[in-house]
């Protein structure tokens, strides 16, 4: 059985919960306000993404936040999730991962409040996290209008970047190439996906998601399952980590990049071309595909406010934010040009 086949039980304050793809689960808590409020819960966790603890911690918190962040909402409550092998790792390794995720908890302005943990072969770590956001200003993952302007925070490539780093490719010093290095990918990891903005540019975005697992294909048809419309996606506007595509080169290719492939490859279609006309090679239209840990926000902006928008997420620290295609009336395609 899967999610959707699991009988959703009828209330009218629940708004949403995992169907269209829904990065939380929203419902009403203050009907009578003059503002009425929308809480927004959710849970995720992973297994380490690199091998220092602390920084792991960080990158589960923030990629545990983001669904908050996702949804327009501002974190306030989060209780640890822990499946960790004590006897092997020890109590003191445990320990910096927390640490490593009551920073970003405290950093997203919320409160750490306990937790559960189990005693497991393979690490993994994580957060539920509780949240509200002003009912008018709440983001779904669809909603977007014909005309808007999709917009991405973060670079992609860290499913690529994490295949090389425990590859030995890349590493803080240097890789394969000087200015592609572990603290980027990191960076970019451990960010919050807060941004600052205005009450008024918050309404002007339509929709959003964060860009996970399913990458930033998998996600982008999440806003077009609302159905009838396209995403126009101009593969050299898309953000990429810089040198990623040399490991990428080199097979440095998770594997879920095939899985999402599998799932949404029959949607897209790959009209892009280089710069000589010739189509893009197999680890170009990879980075489409691949699965990303803590990746950025895909925004679905008013076209009139679509360069305040850009402009105050550059301004959020999202200093790679670009603006990477257009919702037009479709089928659910995603068209790369």
């Amino acid at each position: 059985m899967i999610l959707s086949d699991i009988p959703q039980v009828e209330n009218e304050r629940v708004i949403a919960t995992w169907s269209g793809g829904e990065d939380a689960a929203l419902w009403t808590i203050d009907i009578d306000g003059a503002r009425p409020r929308v809480g927004i819960l959710t849970v995720d966790f992973i297994t380490p993404v690199v091998d220092d603890p602390y920084v792991w911690g960080q990158v589960a918190a923030a990629n545990s936040i983001s669904d908050v962040f996702a949804m327009g909402g501002r974190p306030l409550v989060a209780l640890n999730v822990v499946a960790f092998p004590t006897r092997a790792l020890g109590l003191d390794v445990l320990k910096k991962v927390i640490e490593g995720g009551f920073s970003k908890v405290r950093e997203a302005g919320a409160v750490l409040a306990g937790g559960h943990s189990i005693r497991d072969d393979e690490p993994k770590y994580g957060l539920v996290v509780y949240g509200e956001a002003e009912a008018d200003s709440v983001w779904r993952t669809t909603g977007a209008a014909d005309g808007d302007v999709l917009i991405l925070t973060k670079p992609i490539g860290t499913g690529v970047a994490i295949t090389a780093i425990k590859a030995g490719i890349l590493s803080a010093s240097g890789g394969v190439k000087e200015n592609h290095t572990l603290s980027e990918t990191l960076r970019w990891m451990t960010a919050l996906n807060s941004l600052n903005l205005t009450p008024d540019l918050r309404r002007a975005v339509h929709a959003a998601t964060d860009v996970t697992g399913f990458g930033l294909v998998g996600h982008t048809m999440d806003m077009l399952s609302g159905g009838g419309l396209d995403v126009h996606m101009k593969f050299m506007d898309v953000p990429l980590l810089s040198g990623v595509l040399e490991p990428a080169e080199m097979g440095m290719i998770p594997g879920g990049v095939e899985s999402n492939k599998v799932a949404y490859g029959d949607r897209v279609v790959m009209n892009a071309r280089r710069s000589d006309s010739s189509p893009l090679a197999d680890f170009e239209e990879a980075m489409l595909y691949d699965t990303q840990t803590s990746g950025g926000l895909l925004l679905a902006v008013q076209p009139e406010r679509a360069e305040e928008v850009l402009a105050a997420c550059r301004e959020s620290g999202f200093d790679l934010s670009a603006a990477i295609g257009v919702f037009q009336k479709g089928s659910g395609r995603l068209v790369v040009e």
